[in-house]
């Protein structure tokens, strides 16, 4: 008497365990064919040399990995790429956070704030590329007439090599900010208003509350963005793209520009793939990094 009921529940166990994955397949393959079989195959490619014409790719073991070693532009790229991500990564966040905690308070125009904080969240990477290209622009550029205004002399700021790469990263700070901000606006409306309210007849000032309670609440908010603003500060070329195609003497060339230009303008198509996978273990040792040992850090509700 008892076996029956044991088979029947194994039997719907079984069912389900077929259908749940009946419902994963559509994503799991989608997800094996754009992403895990991409980087297997960019991995292989990276130990053979480009194949020519109808003379096929031969195996040259980490011969790539020893010209990227020798190769100055990659470490020009990899130079500049660390000071963009040290800029973007901070400035984006922390912007984001001011930006959330002021269009949450009740102020005149709360509606409106937040409509153009996200603004350019919304705009294409190259439309953007190409408001800011129009500020950028010697002589009658925004930015020009504004030094001119000031009695300053005029200056190309794409074109110097000291300026180009920080205009970028402006850009990148200005797109960014806005797309973080809506994640700490939401973290912040979920808080529950009585630790405000706690907070006010206590006597703590706002500065107190925001270090003590409302900071270390938005910690699970804050890996979140963290971890999606060093994906994004390592995946920057649109604006690269426009502004200065890596210029001037790759003073503001980034490593998935470089990769783009070894890759589609050289058509090095076996270097494109060492780069791409140094690209990808620094980027995952990054993630992991994140979710391991920062996430201990973090305290959940």
């Amino acid at each position: 008497m008892t076996q029956a009921p044991a088979r029947s529940a194994a039997g719907t166990a079984s069912h389900q365990a077929i259908h749940a994955w009946l419902l994963l397949l559509p994503a799991l393959v989608l997800l094996v064919s754009f992403t895990h079989w991409p980087a297997a195959a960019t991995f292989i490619d990276s130990f053979f040399s480009t194949p020519k014409g109808s003379r096929p790719g031969v195996w040259v073991g980490a011969e790539n990995y020893g010209a990227m070693a020798e190769d100055p532009v990659f470490w020009k790229a990899v130079i500049n790429n660390l000071w963009f991500a040290g800029a973007t990564i901070p400035l984006s966040i922390v912007l984001a956070l001011v930006m959330a905690l002021w269009v949450n308070e009740r102020i005149a125009g709360r509606a409106f704030l937040r409509m153009a904080y996200f603004t350019p969240t919304v705009l294409p990477m190259i439309a953007v590329a190409n408001i800011w290209l129009f500020f950028y622009t010697p002589q009658y550029g925004l930015l020009e007439q504004i030094t001119g205004a000031l009695g300053l002399p005029s200056h190309n700021w794409l074109g110097d090599q000291r300026t180009a790469l920080a205009c970028i990263t402006l850009v990148a700070v200005w797109k960014e900010a806005g797309f973080f901000m809506i994640f700490y606006l939401a973290a912040l409306q979920t808080l529950n208003p009585s630790l405000r309210e706690a907070a006010a007849i206590e006597g703590a000032s706002r500065w107190y509350f925001f270090r003590r309670v409302q900071w270390p609440l938005l910690m699970p908010t804050t890996l979140f963005v963290l971890i999606n603003a060093v994906i994004n500060g390592f995946r920057m070329v649109d604006h690269v793209f426009v502004l200065t195609r890596g210029g001037p003497d790759n003073a503001s060339t980034l490593l998935l520009y470089h990769l783009y230009e070894v890759g589609f303008k050289f058509w090095d198509t076996a270097y494109a793939s060492a780069i791409t996978v140094v690209l990808l273990v620094v980027l995952a040792s990054v993630a992991l990094f994140q979710f391991f040992v920062l996430d201990k850090r973090v305290h959940y509700k």
